[in-house]
């Protein structure tokens, strides 16, 4: 089976490319989400998968993706030295408990958030996770 690295993949429109470890086999391929294993929902970009390849309308395709190695993180290469004092953190969770009481409210009164505003919010949830998870 061929192999190559996610070029990019964008989970919100269930696609994404990627560059094979062999040119032969024609440079980009095409990854649908149908074709991604049961439970995973997107690709990191780097990731090295495993995939066959069908021709569709529009070029190579890839079928059966098997993830062989997950996309090295940024933030788990961080040492503890670059975490944040403890007493910025402490702002910061502060801020991040208001912004939730704005969304708790805005989700009692019927309404999700707008889709920016909601991608946002999550944006800055995975960063503090991030800063505190080192």
């Amino acid at each position: 089976m061929p192999t190559g690295k996610v070029k990019f993949y964008d989970s919100e429109k269930g696609f994404g490319f990627v560059s094979t470890d062999d040119p032969a086999e024609g440079g980009d391929v095409f990854v649908p989400s149908s074709a991604l294993p049961e439970g995973v929902t997107s690709l990191k970009n780097g990731a090295r998968i495993e995939f066959g390849i069908v021709e569709g309308r529009r070029g190579a395709q890839a079928l059966s993706v098997r993830l062989l190695e997950p996309a090295a993180s940024v933030t788990a290469n961080r040492k503890v030295r670059d975490r944040k004092p403890a007493e910025d953190m402490v702002v910061i969770v502060e801020d991040v408990i208001t912004l939730l009481d704005s969304v708790q409210s805005s989700l009692r009164r019927g309404h999700y958030p707008d889709k920016a505003h909601g991608g946002k919010v999550a944006q800055v949830l995975r960063a503090v996770a991030d800063d505190l998870e080192i």
